[in-house]
């Protein structure tokens, strides 16, 4: 049966560009949305810029432009990733758009007669300067609860404390630094307290869909439960903001306008509206309007989302829909993040990865999709990008295994017989047959978003496919005279080979399109689709002359990427310079800088001269702090480093702990298990910096000397019994 798909990825946030965590929704989506094109379905993804809301106004006059200038100059960005990365968007808009307004104001018209639209008097502070009630994030105090300064109005970043932002004490406006008075302001509110929309949220959020597969992963449906609760009391959204505001007007209530979050996700609708409206949808092959294509029961709509705004799309998103007579989700597929050393990417942190900088120094935007693919699977869970597992996969999976098979096959075929095929058609016996046998458990694993499981079973067959070649001995049936048994033997070999491969193409292509697209080429054959799968390339059927189909990755270019160019500096990141440019050279350079401020006296060096000094400035700059190695592990590839996770006391945004992790070339002088649990000193102002390894986060002091028991010479700094980790050394 054709399945008729509506699919979306979240909007991003019109203030700021593309980072690597949009890019891989956005192929994890592309590779879905691909694959079901490819079975048939009619598919339309249609993705917008979310641009209202307050940070895009107060963004926009600081650079002086209005906000309507400030998210065009964001937008038009948008192409180059798009069409850099492959993505196979049909139609991409702005919430700032007619039929957003149209559809937004719709929406709370049906819920106000409805009865699930109230009123609410409350207080908020209100920036006099300004002259605009302040959202919570333009706040900031003294945490009513530890005391601790310039703390934001809904978090505690040193004591983890949740709170209003009324309670914090001595407040101020982080716009323009005076201090907010508290005025009262009547607010809009979506009753998500009311029995019949706690009811619904319920059977909904523990439902299956029509194929029968629960609508959400097990990991939401938990979370679902919790925000829920047992008791069945749910707090009503405040959905309304007072003027000035970058937004959509409220009907009928003068100086107010829809929260952000309101007219956001109803973006997905405003976006195919105008892509049916614009005749897009017609000329993909749909006969209906934008009405009949909602309003169709067999019209299937699909969400991909991060796990950060789960809390939205699960909630409120399908009890607007539901309770304005609109058709709720079908599903909403959730993924994880793309970490680094374990943590989220961050540009502040510097552990972001720039997806036009992949671009601009001439990475193959199909290595990221391969390897986003292989690391993502059906489940809510974060992934680690690292060098070395990237530049492995790419390297070993498509170079070695899938694009050999075609390099290693063509030459023979074309030097033998004339590029062309066996003179009979190649029937299924092996590797057809254990390539083919794969078709069906690879299509649920991609169904399903098992990707991962997918390239698995992909590469598998892939081995078997070289397994036989290499039983073959294509090199030596070749030896053999023209029309003889070995020399039919060699053509049937080869095209069975071929054959393969031109299967594992078909696997590959939601993955890898434009290599999927040249091997194909090679093949002398149009685009496959997945019921090509069961076909057979015909008798004596000519390939083409083989082209270099996809180059290897190099250490150079992941060195660009992650700017790993070791610099003079780079011993003082708790890392000596060859380890990080990747030479395995022996080195007498410690993890230790000598903070005396005097240089160590040397055969060339009879004193100090009072150059060598520093004053008490420059040693306060140096954040010393006492940090408890919590854990200590080998690094795979190095000879010199260990990686420490260390507790220096420190909290995330969220509250919960932060916890550092350090790379130190003191594996020569410890086993990892006899540092676990020690205290040491770290270096904890250092820039992150960025390795192959990962990313290390400061530098554990060290003190180095030719005697002594340890044979390396080094000594890991030890205070004193009663220091605690966090603790200031000064």
């Amino acid at each position: 049966m054709i399945r008729n798909l509506f699919i979306t990825t979240a909007l991003p946030y019109a203030n700021g560009r593309f980072h690597i965590g949009h890019m891989m929704e956005y192929i994890q989506a592309d590779i879905w949305v691909r694959f079901q094109r490819m079975q048939g379905h009619k598919v339309h993804w249609v993705c917008a810029d979310d641009t209202h809301g307050a940070p895009i106004m107060i963004a926009a006059e600081k650079a002086g432009k209005t906000p309507q200038e400030f998210v065009a100059e964001i937008a038009a960005t948008r192409k180059q990733y798009h069409d850099g990365f492959h993505l196979s968007f049909d139609h991409w808009y702005s919430t700032d758009s007619p039929e957003n307004v149209e559809l937004a104001q719709d929406i709370y018209k049906k819920l106000k007669a409805n009865g699930f639209i109230s009123t609410k008097t409350i207080d908020q502070f209100y920036d006099t300067v300004k002259g605009m009630f302040l959202p919570d994030r333009y706040i900031k105090g003294e945490c009513p609860k530890c005391g601790a300064k310039d703390q934001y109005g809904d978090s505690c970043e040193v004591c983890g404390a949740v709170y209003a932002p009324t309670d914090l004490k001595n407040p101020y406006s982080t716009l323009s630094g005076a201090t907010p008075e508290m005025r009262s302001s009547e607010h809009f509110f979506f009753k998500l307290s009311d029995p019949k929309c706690v009811e619904f949220l319920r059977e909904w959020t523990r439902s299956i869909d029509r194929h029968g597969v629960p609508r959400l992963q097990s990991e939401i449906i938990a979370k679902t439960k919790e925000w829920l609760g047992e008791d069945g009391k749910m707090g009503d959204w405040d959905i309304s903001r007072d003027a000035p505001y970058f937004g959509i007007p409220i009907p009928d209530a003068p100086g107010k306008f829809f929260y952000v979050w309101l007219d956001a996700p109803v973006g997905y609708l405003a976006s195919l509206k105008s892509y049916f409206d614009s005749g897009k949808a017609k000329a993909n092959g749909e006969s209906r309007t934008f009405a009949e294509f909602l309003a169709d029961p067999e019209t299937e709509q699909i969400h991909f989302i991060g796990k950060d705004i789960a809390y939205f799309h699960v909630l409120f998103w399908p009890a607007m829909l539901k309770f304005a007579g609109y058709k709720a989700p079908d599903s909403v597929n959730v993924h994880g993040f793309i970490q680094m050393a374990g943590e989220k990417m961050s540009k502040s942190r510097g552990t972001g990865l720039d997806p036009l900088k992949y671009l601009s120094i001439g990475m193959n935007p199909e290595w990221l999709r391969y390897y986003i693919a292989a690391k993502l699977n059906a489940n809510v869970e974060d992934f680690d990008f690292t060098a070395e597992d990237f530049m492995a996969r790419v390297n070993s999976d498509l170079i070695g295994k899938y694009v050999n098979i075609a390099s290693r096959t063509a030459g023979f075929i074309h030097k033998h017989f004339q590029g062309k095929l066996f003179e009979r058609e190649t029937i299924n016996l092996f590797p057809d047959a254990v390539v083919g046998v794969a078709a069906d458990e690879i299509r649920d694993h991609f169904d399903q978003r098992e990707f991962g499981k997918a390239i698995r079973r992909i590469m598998e067959a892939a081995d078997a496919v070289n397994s036989f070649y290499d039983v073959s001995k294509p090199w030596e049936l070749a030896k053999s005279d023209p029309g003889s048994s070995q020399k039919i033997q060699l053509h049937l070999v080869c095209s069975h080979v071929i054959e393969s491969f031109r299967v594992l193409s078909i696997y590959l292509a939601p993955i890898m399109p434009t290599l999927a697209a040249k091997a194909f080429e090679f093949l002398n054959i149009p685009p496959q689709t997945w019921a090509d799968v069961g076909n057979t390339l015909p008798a004596n059927h000519k390939i083409n002359t083989y082209k270099h189909l996809m180059s290897r990755v190099e250490e150079s270019q992941l060195d660009a990427l992650l700017d790993l160019a070791p610099t003079p500096d780079s011993r003082l990141n708790g890392v000596n310079s060859t380890e990080n440019s990747k030479a395995e050279k022996p080195s007498k350079a410690t993890n230790a800088p000598n903070l005396s401020g005097v240089k160590p006296k040397s055969q060339n060096s009879p004193g100090a001269s009072s150059s060598d000094f520093i004053n008490i400035d420059d040693f306060s700059k140096i954040d010393l702090r006492i940090a408890k190695i919590l854990n200590a592990e080998h690094v795979d590839g190095s000879d010199k480093l260990l990686r420490l996770t260390l507790d220096v006391n420190e909290k995330n945004e969220d509250g919960t702990p932060r916890l550092r992790n350090v790379f130190s070339g003191i594996k020569s002088a410890y086993a990892p298990e006899q540092l676990v649990g020690q205290l040491t000193v770290l270096v904890a102002n250092l820039a992150p910096r960025k390795m192959k390894f990962g990313i290390s986060e400061g530098m554990v002091l060290a003190a180095s000397s030719k005697d002594g028991d340890n044979a390396s010479g080094l000594y890991i700094l030890n205070p004193h019994t009663g220091a605690s980790p966090g603790m200031k050394v000064s």
